[in-house]
C-alpha cells in the first residue's frame, strides 16, 4: 500500500476572492478551509491519500465559494482544475515534488483561442509505500518512449521535474523539461479520451493540466548566491520588526559564537547546507528533501520553504516522517530570526500537536581583537490543535526528544566554530582579577613611552658633547669672544647647537607630560565602592580609533564617567590613538538604580567643553541586558568622534549587594514622599511589568494606575511607574500601545483641571525636555515649538494619589533639596486631606456619588456590631464566606490622617456568583460621618480575570449612621 502526500501551500492571482479547494484521489476525498477577501490564499494544509493503483489521478479542484449554499451545502462556481497522474510523482527524485506551481484549467479554456489565466497553485508532492520498486518499473514500461523515442537528441534519460529547479547546466534543463512535459500532456491526453469515451459526463471536458511553467520554476532560487540574494531583498521590508520572545517551552540553546551572524545565518539555513548534511548524517537521518526559498507573500517580506525528512527511530516510536516549514521572521544583516513549524502527523497523536521553534541570531559580545560574533538562542513551544488525555505524556516526550536531539546540534556546532564562553564574560569577579593580572606598572610605562628616537638621540647627543668637552684642552678666547662668553667658532657649531636645543625641548615636553599624566592619573582606579545598595562597577578596556585636537600632535586621553551626580575618572594615556586602560572603576552604593551612565574622553591638554572633546557617550542602562553590558563596544559621539569611528571597549556590572532590601528601604523612603504605603510587588506582577516593556530584571514597579492616555482619541489603559521610568501601557481588542521615558527625561510636571473633553477629570501634564524620550514620541499629544514632548493622562480613579505619586518620584529622582522642598509645599497646600477620591466632601450627600444603584437596609441593631463586619474580625469573615467570597484576606486599617483610616482587601468569587470567577482586590477608607457616630466607608474594587476587567473600577459608598438621636437602637443605612 502506498501514501500520496499532498501539500496544497498557497494560490496566486486566483479569478475569485472567496475560495476552497476540493482534493480527490480515485474514490478518496477532502478539502481545504474557505479563504476568504484574497485572489492570493495561502493554505499551508497537509492530505494524505492511499493510493491503489498507479493510473490514479489526483484531481485538484478550485470553487467559489458560495455563501447563499443552503442546507445542501452546494458548491459554488467551478474556477479551475488540476489533474496530475500519480505515476508521474514516480519520475521524481525519491518520489518527491519540491514545490511547484501549477496552472489551473477550466472547460471554457477549450472553447476559447486566447490563453486566459485562472491562476495557480502551489503543491508539494510525495509518494511513499512499499511499492516504490514496482512504481519505476512501471513509469518505464508504460513509457518506453523516454527511453526509445528520438534517442539521438535525449539519450536513454528520464527525468523528472526536480531536475527544472536546478541551476546547471541550462540547455540540459531546458531540453529534458520539454521532453517530460512532453510526455505528460501525451499521457494526460490518452487518459481524457479514454474518461471522455466512457463516461461523457462534464469533467471530461476539461483539460488536463500541466506541469507548472519552466519560466517561473528556473527562476527559483536553489544555490548560495540567490539565496544571499533574497536575504538583503527581505532586510528592506522588515528591518523595524520588533525582536520576538522566546517560546514558552524553554531554551534549547544559548551560546555565543566566533563568527559574524550573517555566516552563521548561511551555515544553518543556505540550501545544501553541509554543516546540516553532517547533522543528519549524525542523527542516522536520511533522504532529506529541501525545498527552495520562496516568498510567503506577494509584497516579498517573509521568505520561506519546506524541508521533509524521516525522523529515525527510537525505542518507543518508528521511523516517521517529519516536515519542516521554516519561515524568516526577521533578517537586516545583523539580526536574523526564523520560525520552524515542525509536522510529524505518523508519531502518536501526531495530528493533534506540532513543535515550533524559534532560532534568533544576534549579535555577540565583541572580542578584544573586534571580531565579530554571533549569539544564537533557539527555543522551543509545543501547541496542541485538539484537546487530549496524553497532553502531558506528550510534553515530556517533546521535551526529551528536544533535548537529545539539539546537545547533538550543539555537539556538532561547537567542533565547527569557536564556542564564546558567556559566563566569563558576564562575570565581574574574572573580569575584575584579569584586569588586574594585565595592567602595567609606572615603571612599564615609563620605559614604554621614552624608549623612542627623540629620547635616545637626545641623550646620545648630550653624552657625545659632554665627552667631547672633557676631551677638549684649555679654552682659549677668538674673535669677540672674553670672559664669560663663548661663541660659537663655525656654522656646524651652530647646527649642532640648534639640533640639540630642539631635542632636549622635545624631551622636556615628554617629562612634563609624563610628569602632569601621572599626577592626574585619578585616585579612582581600584577603590572599592562603599555602602550598601546597588553598586556599578565600570572595566575600562581600551580605546580605537580616537581623533586629535591637532593633526600634528597625538592625544593624551583620558575618560570620565558620570552616574547620578557622581564622576569618577581614569588614568591618563599618553601620545596614542588606542590606548590601552584596563582599569577598574567603582560607584558608591546608592538606594536606587541608575538609569543612565555619561560617558565622555578629553585629552589632557585639550579644551575642557564638550564640543572640543575627543567624544561622548550616554549609556541607557535600561536598553541593554547584563550580558550586553558585560561586553559592549560604544561609539562615541562629536564631530571628532564620529569621522574618526571611535569607540570605547567597556565591561559594565550592576549588582544589588543588599538583594530585597534595598527595594525595601527605597519604597520606606518614598513613602514618605507620597503620603501612603507601598508595598513590594509580587514577582509574578514585576515580571509581567519588565516583559510588556522588555526591562532588565532589575527593575522593580512601584505602583501602577488606571487612567486615559489623551491624544486625538482618550485611550484606556494603565501608567506604570518604576523606580527608573513612567511608562503606559493598553491593549485595546489586540491593538497594543505601549511606551516609557525616564524620570530624568521629565522636564516639569503640572495639573490642568477638570474639561469637558477630559469627561470631567483633571489631567496631569508631563513635558519632557528637549531630545529626550524619542521612542515614546507616539505616545505623545503634540511637540512645541522647542522641540519638548507633552504627554497629557486623565481619568484617574484617584487622581490626588496618582498626582502625588508621580510628583514624589520624579522629584526624588532628578531635582535638587531646594526644589524638592518647594514642590513639596506646593503639594501640601493642594493636598491637606488625601484620601480615595478627588473631593470627599462631595460623597457626604449619597446623589453626588452618581451610583447605578443605592441599597437602604434598616435593622435594629447597634452600629458597633455592623461595624464588626470592617474590622477584620471572625464575623467579617464569615459573612463574606456566606457572601460566596472564597480565599478572604484583609489587611489591618491604618491611619492616613487622624480622622482617615484604610487598609486592603483581596479574594475570589465563587462560581456561583459570577461565572468568571475571577479575583478582587479593592482599598477601603473609612472616616466618621457625624457626631452621632456615623461613619462613611469607600471602597474601589479592581476586577481580574474577568472579560473587560482592565478597562473599569467598582466604587461602592457605604454610610452607617443613626436614624434620630432618641432612637434607643442604631439603625445601618
Amino acid at each position: 500500500m502506498m501514501r500520496l502526500f499532498v501539500y496544497l501551500l498557497e494560490g496566486r492571482d486566483l479569478a475569485v476572492k472567496d475560495s476552497y479547494v476540493k482534493l480527490k484521489v480515485g474514490k478518496s476525498k477532502s478539502k481545504t478551509r474557505v479563504l476568504k477577501n484574497t485572489r492570493n490564499p495561502v493554505w499551508n494544509e497537509e492530505f494524505v491519500f492511499r493510493v491503489h493503483d498507479l493510473e490514479d489521478e489526483l484531481v485538484l479542484s478550485v470553487y467559489q465559494f458560495n455563501e447563499d449554499s443552503g442546507f445542501f451545502n452546494v458548491a459554488g462556481d467551478l474556477v479551475g482544475r488540476v489533474k496530475i497522474p500519480v505515476w508521474s510523482i514516480v519520475a521524481e527524485k525519491n518520489h518527491y515534488l519540491p514545490p511547484t506551481w501549477f496552472s489551473l484549467q477550466n472547460r471554457k479554456s477549450l472553447k476559447s483561442t486566447t490563453n486566459k489565466d485562472y491562476g495557480k497553485v502551489l503543491l508539494t508532492l510525495s509518494l511513499q509505500g512499499r511499492g516504490e520498486q514496482v512504481c519505476s518499473d512501471h513509469l518505464l514500461y508504460v513509457h518506453p518512449s523516454c527511453r526509445a523515442e528520438n534517442t539521438d537528441e535525449y539519450g536513454d534519460k528520464c527525468v523528472s521535474s526536480q531536475d527544472i529547479f536546478s541551476c546547471t547546466p541550462p540547455t540540459k534543463k531546458i531540453l529534458e523539461g520539454k521532453h517530460l512535459v512532453k510526455v505528460i500532456a501525451g499521457r494526460l491526453e490518452k487518459l481524457f479520451h479514454k474518461n471522455e469515451d466512457a463516461s461523457g459526463t462534464e469533467d471530461s471536458s476539461e483539460l488536463s493540466t500541466t506541469i507548472s511553467d519552466n519560466e517561473e520554476n528556473l527562476a527559483e532560487p536553489t544555490s548560495n548566491s540567490n539565496f544571499e540574494e533574497l536575504i538583503e531583498m527581505l532586510q528592506s521590508s522588515n528591518e523595524q520588526k520588533d525582536m520576538p520572545e522566546n517560546l514558552e517551552g524553554g531554551i534549547l540553546l544559548d551560546q555565543a559564537y566566533a563568527i559574524p551572524p550573517k555566516d552563521l545565518n548561511m551555515l544553518l539555513f543556505a540550501p545544501k547546507s553541509q554543516f546540516m548534511r553532517d547533522l543528519a548524517e549524525l542523527q542516522g537521518t536520511t533522504d532529506v528533501q529541501e525545498g527552495p526559498w520562496t516568498w510567503k507573500s506577494a509584497d516579498k517580506s517573509c521568505l520561506a520553504r519546506v524541508v521533509t525528512y524521516p525522523k529515525a527511530a527510537t525505542k518507543l516510536v518508528k521511523t516517521v516522517k517529519a516536515t519542516e516549514e521554516q519561515t524568516y521572521i526577521k533578517a537586516n544583516g545583523k539580526e536574523f530570526i526564523v520560525f520552524v513549524d515542525v509536522n510529524t502527523p505518523e508519531v502518536p497523536y501526531g495530528n493533534t500537536f506540532k513543535v515550533d521553534l524559534l532560532y534568533k541570531i544576534t549579535p555577540g559580545p565583541e572580542l578584544f581583537s573586534i571580531e565579530k560574533s554571533a549569539h544564537l538562542v533557539i527555543s522551543w513551544a509545543l501547541n496542541f490543535h485538539q484537546s487530549t488525555m496524553m497532553k502531558g505524556l506528550i510534553e515530556r516526550g517533546a521535551r526529551q526528544g528536544l533535548k537529545g536531539s539539539f546537545e547533538q546540534f550543539s555537539d556538532l556546532l561547537a567542533k565547527n566554530l569557536k564556542v564564546i564562553n558567556l559566563v566569563n564574560i558576564s562575570d565581574k569577579g574574572h573580569t575584575v582579577a584579569t584586569l588586574q593580572e594585565e595592567r602595567q606598572s609606572d615603571w612599564e610605562l615609563a620605559t614604554e613611552y621614552f624608549w623612542n628616537f627623540t629620547v635616545v638621540a637626545a641623550l646620545f647627543m648630550v653624552l657625545y658633547i659632554s665627552f667631547h668637552i672633557w676631551l677638549c684642552g684649555e679654552f682659549k678666547l677668538q674673535g669677540l669672544e672674553f670672559d664669560g662668553l663663548d661663541l660659537p667658532d663655525s656654522v656646524g657649531e651652530i647646527i649642532t647647537s640648534a639640533i640639540l636645543v630642539i631635542q632636549l625641548e622635545k624631551v622636556y615636553d615628554m617629562v612634563s607630560h609624563f610628569v602632569q599624566a601621572r599626577l592626574k592619573r585619578g585616585s579612582d582606579h581600584g577603590v572599592k565602592a562603599q555602602g550598601d545598595g546597588w553598586v556599578l562597577t565600570i572595566a575600562l578596556i581600551e580605546g580605537a580609533k580616537l581623533a586629535s585636537l591637532d593633526s600634528t600632535e597625538l592625544p593624551d586621553p583620558y575618560v570620565v564617567f558620570t552616574c547620578n551626580g557622581k564622576s569618577r575618572t581614569s588614568s591618563v594615556k599618553l601620545q596614542t590613538l588606542n590606548p590601552h586602560w584596563n582599569e577598574i572603576l567603582e560607584f558608591d552604593a546608592s538606594e536606587e538604580p541608575p538609569s543612565v551612565l555619561d560617558v565622555e574622553v578629553l585629552d589632557v591638554d585639550g579644551p575642557f567643553d564638550q564640543a572640543c572633546s575627543l567624544g561622548h557617550a550616554e549609556i541607557n542602562f535600561l536598553k541593554h541586558t547584563s550580558t550586553e553590558l558585560a561586553d559592549i563596544w560604544v561609539p562615541l559621539d562629536g564631530k571628532l568622534a564620529q569621522s574618526s569611528q571611535s569607540k570605547l571597549h567597556l565591561r559594565i556590572f550592576l549588582n544589588n549587594t543588599n538583594g530585597a532590601e534595598t527595594i525595601r528601604d527605597y519604597l520606606k523612603k518614598m513613602e514618605k514622599e507620597v503620603g501612603k504605603k507601598l508595598n513590594l510587588r509580587s514577582l509574578h506582577r514585576n515580571s509581567a511589568f519588565q516583559k510588556i516593556f522588555g526591562l532588565p530584571p532589575e527593575e522593580f514597579l512601584i505602583s501602577d494606575f488606571s487612567c486615559s492616555l489623551k491624544r486625538k482619541m482618550p485611550l484606556q489603559g494603565r501608567l506604570f511607574l518604576s523606580a527608573r521610568i513612567v511608562g503606559f501601557y493598553a491593549n485595546l481588542f489586540g491593538h497594543k500601545t505601549k511606551f516609557f521615558f525616564l524620570w530624568e527625561d521629565i522636564e516639569h510636571i503640572h495639573e490642568l483641571p477638570p474639561t469637558l473633553g477630559t469627561v470631567g477629570s483633571p489631567s496631569l501634564v508631563i513635558i519632557l525636555s528637549k531630545g529626550h524620550g524619542n521612542d515614546a514620541r507616539h505616545g505623545a499629544k503634540y511637540q512645541d515649538e522647542e522641540g519638548r514632548l507633552h504627554f497629557y493622562f486623565h481619568s484617574f480613579i484617584s487622581f490626588n494619589v496618582a498626582s502625588r505619586t508621580v510628583m514624589a518620584l520624579w522629584r526624588t529622582r532628578t531635582l535638587g533639596p531646594d526644589q524638592r522642598a518647594q514642590i513639596a509645599e506646593e503639594q501640601q497646600d493642594r493636598d491637606e486631606k488625601p484620601s480615595l477620591f478627588e473631593d470627599p466632601s462631595s460623597y457626604l450627600i449619597i446623589q453626588d456619588a452618581k451610583l447605578a444603584k443605592v441599597l437602604s437596609v434598616e435593622l435594629p441593631v447597634n452600629i458597633r456590631l455592623v461595624l464588626q463586619m470592617f474590622d477584620g474580625g471572625d464575623f467579617e469573615y464569615r459573612v463574606m464566606a456566606k457572601s460566596g467570597c472564597l480565599n478572604y484576606t484583609t489587611t489591618a486599617w491604618e491611619p492616613v490622617t487622624p480622622d482617615v483610616h484604610e487598609r486592603r482587601i483581596s479574594y475570589k468569587f465563587d462560581r456561583s456568583i459570577s461565572v468568571f470567577g475571577g479575583e478582587v482586590t479593592c482599598t477601603q477608607q473609612k472616616m466618621p460621618f457625624s457626631s452621632d457616630g456615623g461613619w462613611i466607608v469607600n471602597e474601589i474594587m479592581t476586577l481580574h480575570d474577568v472579560p473587560f476587567g482592565e478597562y473599569f473600577r467598582v466604587s461602592t459608598l457605604k454610610l452607617l449612621y443613626p436614624p434620630f438621636p432618641n432612637y434607643q437602637g442604631r439603625r445601618c443605612n
